[in-house]
């Protein structure tokens, strides 16, 4: 059964900045676009950022672009993101997971248990 562990979330002032990871196991990782999404407390889950499998395409929610930095180390089975300037708005629990492709918008398997980033004013 494919693994997907997200870390690095916590509580952060508004403007302030942190770093998610993604452990993902039980598949070809390298094989697949990745993918980070977030849910906020009574919402829907959301896209938050792409990237394809060797890396060299990204794409990125409108919210989020020119604040949030995806990544990935395919040697290592592992996909980053760090987020900057972080707002009030970008609270939620944070998820990732492989895409069919980097426009996909949608995961491919079961969701992990997520890691909460809370921005506080």
């Amino acid at each position: 059964q494919v693994q997907l562990v997200e870390s690095g979330g916590g509580l952060v002032q508004a403007g302030g900045s942190l770093r998610l990871s993604c452990a993902a196991s039980r598949y070809t990782f390298s094989s697949y676009a990745m993918g980070w999404f977030r849910q906020a407390r009574g919402k829907a889950r959301e896209f938050v950022a792409a990237i394809s499998a060797n890396g060299g395409s990204t794409l990125y929610a409108d919210s989020v672009k020119g604040r949030f930095t995806i990544s990935r180390v395919n040697a290592l089975n592992t996909m980053y993101l760090q987020m900057n300037s972080l707002k009030p708005e970008d609270t939620a629990e944070y998820y990732c997971n492989a895409q069919a492709a980097v426009w996909s918008g949608s995961g491919l398997y079961d969701w992990g248990q997520g890691t909460q980033v809370t921005v506080s004013s």
